[in-house]
């Protein structure tokens, strides 16, 4: 049985689980009771030998997800709580648990799939995108940097598109979704429910491949050459400077968007998309993103752009340091060491099931 006013619907259709994300008022942003309540579902569904296939989809016409509940982790915040380090533990495991779920886990990412909504989406066994998707990692523009696994699917995307997403926050279409390996299937948005209904009664990739379509051409793919080269290093200055001075006008105008956003949350992404490069698992690179987020908790970035741009929405965050000249490498490998928060542990314990 289901409620209109959950905030997961969650209801067993011949051989699909489905998840319903029930939050359209708030482009469904996940809350923790969300996640638990997935996770609760996951468990019930992977030892319950008449689900086959876990369908996951967004209520209303906006999207799937527009990310994490970002006003509840500022008011969480400001009072000093620790509602928000919950939500991440709880949520980085949810994504780690998607990501080995046993079961066919299909995510129809269609419409707006921003942050949090990548964390429950792209790390399905079956991704499907649309005509209307429209994904990202928006985190630099409120002085944060891409978490749930983000930063492992940026650095897995050719060349530096990932790195070039995780820079700007901008967002791509479901063909450059495709392209970076955020998903896996091109399906007309129309032809959606009739796919729900099919999963029903026959195998996942069965009735996906039935309704499949050849993506389009991607935009960002097609704008590698100058991203891959001016996005080379390791330093965010220097790539913004490369940007300036290239002869292509996308490039220079990429450089002003970058610095719109957290010098911080800046350099931060991209060292974290340089580091989860040379990492070799899902789960390492949560355990990173458990570092690097707590430390923004412990800082004054994350709070002044969640004010700046959801709050106060005056859309001008007073960022400390103010210019990525002045953020430093000492400050930069702060966000990587382990803090007050102690570690995740996904590695380890995912290291121990496979023992």
């Amino acid at each position: 049985m289901t409620h209109s006013d959950d905030e997961v619907l969650v209801e067993r259709r011949g051989a699909v689980g489905s998840l319903v994300l029930n939050r359209p008022h708030a482009m469904n942003a996940i809350t923790r009771s969300m996640i638990l309540r997935i996770a609760e579902a996951l468990d019930e569904w992977e030892h319950d030998d008449i689900v086959s296939t876990v369908l996951l989809t967004g209520a209303g016409e906006r999207g799937l997800c527009a990310g994490g509940d970002i006003v509840g982790m500022y008011h969480d915040a400001l009072a000093g709580g620790d509602g928000t380090r919950k939500f991440w533990r709880d949520e980085y495991q949810l994504n780690a648990r998607i990501a080995r779920y046993p079961k066919p886990y299909v995510a129809f990412m269609d419409g707006v799939v921003l942050g949090g909504g990548i964390g429950v989406s792209a790390h399905a066994s079956a991704r499907i995108v649309t005509e209307r998707t429209r994904f990202g990692m928006p985190e630099v523009g409120i002085g944060f940097a891409p978490d749930v696994g983000g930063s492992w699917l940026l650095s897995r995307a050719p060349g530096e598109l990932g790195t070039h997403l995780a820079m700007t926050g901008r967002m791509g279409s479901g063909a450059d979704a495709i392209a970076l390996g955020f998903a896996d299937y091109y399906v007309h948005g129309d032809w959606l429910p009739a796919l729900a209904t099919a999963l029903e009664t026959t195998p996942a990739a069965e009735a996906i491949a039935a309704v499949a379509m050849p993506a389009p051409a991607s935009a960002l793919e097609s704008q590698r050459s100058w991203i891959d080269t001016c996005y080379a290093g390791d330093d965010a200055a220097t790539i913004v400077g490369r940007l300036q001075d290239s002869s292509v006008a996308a490039a220079r105008e990429t450089a002003s968007t970058i610095l719109t956003k957290s010098p911080t949350g800046v350099s931060v992404a991209l060292e974290a998309v340089r580091r989860a490069r040379q990492l070799g698992s899902l789960e390492e690179a949560l355990d990173q993103d458990w570092r690097v987020s707590t430390r923004f908790l412990d800082g004054t970035e994350l709070i002044e752009g969640i004010r700046a741009q959801v709050i106060d929405k005056d859309r001008m965050p007073r960022w400390s340091p103010a210019s990525l000249s002045e953020v430093s490498r000492a400050d930069i490998e702060a966000y990587f060491a382990l803090g007050e928060a102690g570690e995740l542990g996904l590695s380890a314990r995912q290291e121990e099931s496979a023992s």
